[in-house]
């Protein structure tokens, strides 16, 4: 039987010697596997700022808000982002809402601290002065940092918080998790007062009932003269979703592999008309769907590696993740409504040509046409990033250009997805690098790729579509450590193709440097600089004449020496 994730959960608070409990805390376990498998559980505290009278309904948007926005986030979100952006939504409400009052007492501030845990993964994000622990091996260690600041001869002061303003720092870490671990957060009524080797005591004392704990935490705090509401929360984890390869594998070969597809057979509804690819890894076929006469592509897994879990896996994330982007600019895969009995995804038909054959196609470089196609090829790519997702193998081959010149992004195969990166499998997983002369350095080197890596990819083509050539040549395809990558050279759009700006070579630069943060933040920025001049562009480098024109430098390089012969001749003659 497959386990999966679960947790006791235990909590108390209370207002204390307080008029009002300002303190908020929750948390939310899913019942639908999916959701618990996808997102995971979460717990929260907040603790609103008492020097606010709106302090209670922040620490209460804070936690509501969270514990169910964050549900709400994409699937294809890894735990980071889809935090990150909640408590960047939920701080912008409540830094707006203080904005209407004149009275600047009765703003919306809160401290905030969160525990996601997700697969055998926790996640902690933080603002404030709450505190999240864990307590492991009867060992107790603090998890977040204190945000306070201390004014020479004053008292501490709370440096960060929810709702101060529209810019938000939180820390964010995460760290594997075990059976038997116990997390604790709470509010500075509790760890202001009791030591830290007092609550670990406690919390080693025998008692296994985590509300019972919660409630001797509670007392202790107020026994040791708390003066402040006492909140606290305990989570144990007491079960961590585990398979082993067999029953991955059982699940990953649930539908059999197609049987031979040729014109006429029918798959499922699909009459199948022509192959349209076929790889060592997967097979195209245009196909017509015989209840609407739909034109479709049915894509099968190569029966080379119907034994290899890693690339079954691979292959059913391609639709996982297909079904997921809803963008012009991406190929889009088709949501089936009859049964499937085999293995294989079907995709919208693009009647049209891939980049590479346009690009054999164009006889003569047309700036304003490369410009669309660049803007066009950037909206698809972010769809991708939009969903957390990275395209990872851009390349000519798989974008295409319809009749109308709309172009669409093609191929699923290597994209990662941030939320399924976050869940832990028996599978041995490896980052599948795209065409190694469009692939970014830093997969090259081992290391994970960002935004900025399909940025890279971007680029070499862009500068193929103006050159018919490689921004490195094919220096980039040998090289595979620091030393090989530094000896990179970006050879000038000029070397092969004149009248093309100065600046628009510069941008295409700026896109392909090797160390990626050196490359635009943004695709955006990429496409401003490709359309309108960038002030910093406009000078020329001071790059040498041999290296930015290497044919001019020798043709003057001979003229002086063929003029220097000429008056040594002439000395001699004379």
């Amino acid at each position: 039987m497959v386990a999966k994730l679960n947790i006791d959960v235990g909590s108390c608070s209370v207002k204390g010697l307080k008029e009002e409990n300002q303190d908020s805390l929750g948390h939310f376990i899913p019942d639908n596997i999916n959701l618990l498998t996808g997102k995971g559980i979460a717990c929260a505290l907040a603790d609103g700022v008492s020097s606010s009278a709106e302090a209670k309904q922040a620490s209460q948007c804070c936690v509501t808000g969270f514990l169910e926005d964050y549900f709400s986030t994409p699937d294809s979100w890894s735990v980071k982002k889809s935090g990150g952006k909640v408590l960047t939504a939920i701080n912008n409400w409540l830094y707006s809402q203080s904005n209407q009052f004149q009275d600047t007492s009765r703003g919306l501030v809160s401290t905030f601290s969160a525990l996601v845990l997700k697969s055998t993964t926790a996640h902690l994000f933080h603002v404030g002065d709450s505190r999240i622990y864990l307590l492991r091996d009867n060992n107790l260690e603090q998890l977040t940092t204190d945000h306070r600041i201390q004014l020479p001869g004053e008292k501490e002061y709370l440096a960060r918080a929810m709702g101060v303003d529209y810019r938000l720092d939180i820390d964010y870490k995460s760290l594997t998790v075990e059976v038997g671990d116990v997390f604790l957060i709470t509010t500075d009524g509790v760890h202001d007062f009791v030591a830290d080797k007092d609550i670990l005591k406690l919390l080693t004392s025998g008692e296994v009932d985590l509300a019972k704990m919660s409630d001797s935490l509670v007392t202790l705090s107020l026994d040791h003269d708390s003066s402040d509401n006492v909140s606290c929360q305990l989570i144990r984890v007491t079960e961590l979703p585990s398979q082993d390869a067999d029953e991955v594998f059982s699940q990953l070969t649930e539908l059999p592999f197609p049987p031979e597809l040729y014109e006429g057979v029918i798959l499922d509804g699909y009459r199948v008309t022509r192959e349209l690819h076929a790889s060592s890894t997967s097979q195209l076929y245009l196909a017509v769907d015989t209840e609407t006469d739909e034109k479709v592509v049915i894509k099968t897994p190569s029966v080379n590696f119907e034994d290899d879990p890693a690339y079954l896996e691979r292959f059913q994330l391609e639709e996982w993740a297909g079904r997921r982007i809803d963008s012009p600019h991406v190929i889009r895969t088709i949501d089936q409504q009859r049964p499937r009995r085999f293995m294989y995804y079907v995709m919208e038909y693009i009647e049209g040509k891939t980049l590479e054959q346009w690009m054999v196609d164009q006889k003569e470089v047309d700036l304003t046409v490369i410009r669309n196609i660049v803007s066009q090829t950037i909206s698809g790519l972010r769809a991708f990033h939009r969903m957390d997702m990275l395209h990872q193998d851009l390349k000519p081959g798989n974008i295409m250009i319809t009749g109308e010149g709309l172009v669409k992004l093609v191929d699923f195969g290597s994209t990662k997805i941030a939320g399924i990166a976050d869940i832990s499998t028996p599978v041995e997983r490896s980052e599948l690098l795209g065409t190694k002369n469009y692939t970014a350095p830093e997969y090259l080197l081992g290391e994970s790729g960002t935004t900025r890596s399909d940025m890279f990819s971007l680029g070499c083509i862009i500068y193929e579509m103006i050159t018919k050539k490689l921004p490195f040549g094919n220096a980039l395809s040998r090289s595979s450590d620091q030393a090989s990558l530094r000896k990179l050279k970006y050879q000038p759009i000029s070397n092969h193709v004149s009248n093309i700006p100065h600046w628009m070579d510069k941008a295409i630069r700026t896109a392909v440097q090797v160390n990626p943060d050196n490359r635009y933040e943004k695709l955006s920025e990429l496409e401003a600089d490709l359309r309108k001049p960038n002030s910093s562009y406009l000078k020329e480098d001071s790059v040498p004449l041999i290296e930015r024109n290497p044919v001019v430098f020798w043709r003057t390089t001979s003229l002086v020496l063929f003029a220097s012969n000429l008056i040594l001749l002439y000395l001699y003659v004379k």
